[in-house]
C-alpha cells in the first residue's frame, strides 16, 4: 500500500507552492508506473485497457467515486476497451499532492 492511500486531498488554494519537478517524481514513485505526467499541460494521466466494455465503466465509475469522495475531480474518458483517467489541480492549474492521492487510492482498488 502506498503511503499516499491513507491520507486526504486537501483544499487547493491560490497561494499552494508549485510542486517541483522532484517532488512530483517522489510521488509518482509511489503509483502504478503505469502513471505518466505530462509536465507541460500539468497533468498525471492513466489509460486501462480491457478486453470489453463493462469494464471500462466500472473503472471510471471507481475513479468517479474516489474523487467525489475526496473532493477532487478526475478527468475521465472511456469506451470499449479503456479507460482514462486524468488528475488536475484545476484551481492550481498544475498538479498538487491530491493528484497523487487520488491516483494511489485508484491503484489501490484496481490492483
Amino acid at each position: 500500500m502506498s503511503d499516499l492511500t491513507p491520507k486526504s486531498c486537501q483544499a487547493c488554494e491560490s497561494g499552494t507552492p508549485p510542486l517541483s519537478e522532484q517532488d512530483q517524481a517522489t510521488l509518482k514513485a509511489k503509483l502504478n508506473p503505469a502513471w505518466e505526467i505530462n509536465t507541460e499541460s500539468q497533468i498525471l494521466t492513466r489509460t486501462f485497457k480491457f478486453q470489453a466494455f463493462a469494464k471500462a465503466v466500472y473503472t471510471a465509475n471507481l475513479a468517479a467515486y474516489i474523487s467525489d469522495s475526496e473532493g477532487h475531480h478526475a478527468d475521465v474518458s472511456f469506451g470499449w476497451g479503456y479507460c482514462t483517467i486524468t488528475y488536475t489541480s484545476h484551481e492550481l492549474g498544475r498538479l498538487s499532492e491530491n493528484d497523487f492521492i487520488c491516483a494511489a487510492k485508484l491503484d489501490a482498488v484496481t490492483s
